[in-house]
């Protein structure tokens, strides 16, 4: 939250592609803090089945990153995201064809970010099952991330090959 505090008291008079990346960011920072109040406020025997052998519900929490690599380092992640943030806004946010997709990623970050400063830990809840294999439980935060990065990546990759070396 401070940081968008901070985005929109130092670009309120900011060009048009920043403020519609930060309003973007804040409704997918939104929809990540609500999911994670709405799970953690059911009453549910957890894990909850949605699809049988599939999908599942199961609240969890992590300290660490991705796969809960360096647990308990809350500290250095929430370092390492606020330096992100800053890059982006200081670097990328001006490619107005690239708005949807640091929107994600900004709004992913900031929902893990307020997690570890509030809780000093982050809340996961969506669980994928493939028979024996249990794919490591993550949140709406960590889905927009991904997504954000893909899309942006397919997109450098598409403007490469059609030689706009501009974006």
């Amino acid at each position: 939250m401070v940081f968008f505090f901070y985005i929109f008291i130092y670009n309120i008079h900011g060009d048009y592609v920043r403020k519609k990346v930060y309003i973007f960011s804040f409704i997918f920072f939104l929809i990540d803090l609500l999911s994670k109040i709405l799970v953690t406020n059911i009453d549910i025997n957890m894990p909850y089945k949605i699809i049988n052998n599939f999908f599942y519900i199961d609240l969890v929490t992590n300290t660490g990153a991705a796969f809960s690599i360096l647990s308990g380092s809350g500290f250095l992640f929430i370092i390492i995201a606020i330096g992100v943030l800053f890059y982006i806004d200081r670097f990328i946010v001006t490619d107005v064809n690239h708005f949807l997709y640091l929107s994600l990623i900004i709004g992913g970050i900031i929902g893990n970010l307020f997690d570890r400063v509030a809780y000093g830990k982050v809340i996961d809840f969506l669980s994928f099952r493939f028979g024996s294999y249990y794919f490591p439980i993550f949140n709406l935060a960590d889905t927009f991330i991904c997504i954000g990065v893909f899309l942006l990546i397919i997109d450098y990759i598409r403007s490469d090959k059609n030689g706009n070396k501009s974006r």
